[in-house]
């Protein structure tokens, strides 16, 4: 099925140094681009890490340090990537976990300040979840009716994730074809920040989703406990949390 497009929306995958958010880095990026006339243009970017990568790593995704030694570093590509990615909407297979916030702390790592909370956020894996929990490869199986060959390559898990995500459409009648839609059907939580530290509660209130203050409001912590911010600065939390911890203090953040 033709996906029911109000803006661009760009699938994309991740292949890193390892899943954590804060410290590991990106070494290739692929994506796939369609246009409101469905339209489809796909590039795929080995990037230098900066940073060795684990043998253990290397073992699932088949990327070296020496793959990437000649590779642009991302601070190289970052600009270039940000305007691809300008005012689409998002897709992926875990994405709103992980392939987003590390994109997030990537693009906030060298400087280039992409606004994404207007995006939609598609998470292809949460709809499969939902609908017949499974993995990739077996939801490629199960909706494309194909073998997923060279799982775990940036390109491969790009394209099979857009094929999905068509062929869920025609099968479900219950979902709408509309970004807006599928990204709220695909949402695990009701995060602020994309590691989900920050989450708006039922009133829609901002509120620590971890540690000692979990549940309560971020506004009334920071009053009452003034050090709490500085401790969550100099942490080691990612990038974007601490951008959206400091909006809220600056009463920036709009509902």
């Amino acid at each position: 099925m033709r996906l029911n497009l109000k803006n661009p929306i760009i699938f994309f995958d991740l292949e890193t140094t390892g899943i954590n958010i804060a410290s590991d880095r990106i070494v290739e990026i692929s994506y796939l681009k369609v246009d409101l006339n469905g339209n489809e243009t796909s590039k795929t970017l080995r990037v230098n890490p900066g940073i060795p990568i684990p043998e253990k790593v290397t073992a699932i995704h088949g990327i070296s340090d020496e793959d990437v030694k000649d590779a642009p570093t991302f601070n190289e590509v970052a600009k270039s990537l940000a305007r691809d990615f300008e005012g689409c909407d998002l897709a992926g297979y875990n994405s709103v976990r992980f392939d987003i916030p590390l994109l997030a702390e990537e693009f906030l790592r060298s400087g280039v300040d992409i606004d994404l909370k207007r995006r939609k956020f598609v998470d292809v894996q949460v709809i499969f979840m939902k609908m017949e929990p499974r993995t990739l490869s077996a939801a490629y199986k199960f909706f494309v009716n194909k073998e997923l060959s060279n799982a775990h390559s940036a390109e491969a898990d790009t394209m099979a994730t857009y094929e999905v995500l068509q062929a869920q459409l025609d099968r479900y009648s219950n979902l709408e074809n509309d970004i807006g839609k599928l990204a709220e059907f695909s949402a695990h939580t009701r995060n602020v920040d994309f590691a989900g530290r920050i989450v708006f509660n039922e009133d829609d209130v901002e509120v620590f989703n971890f540690g000692k203050y979990k549940g309560k409001a971020v506004s009334e912590v920071l009053e009452k406990d003034p050090g709490y911010y500085g401790w969550m600065m100099n942490g080691d939390f990612p990038l974007y949390t601490k951008k959206v911890l400091t909006s809220i203090k600056l009463g920036s953040i709009k509902k």
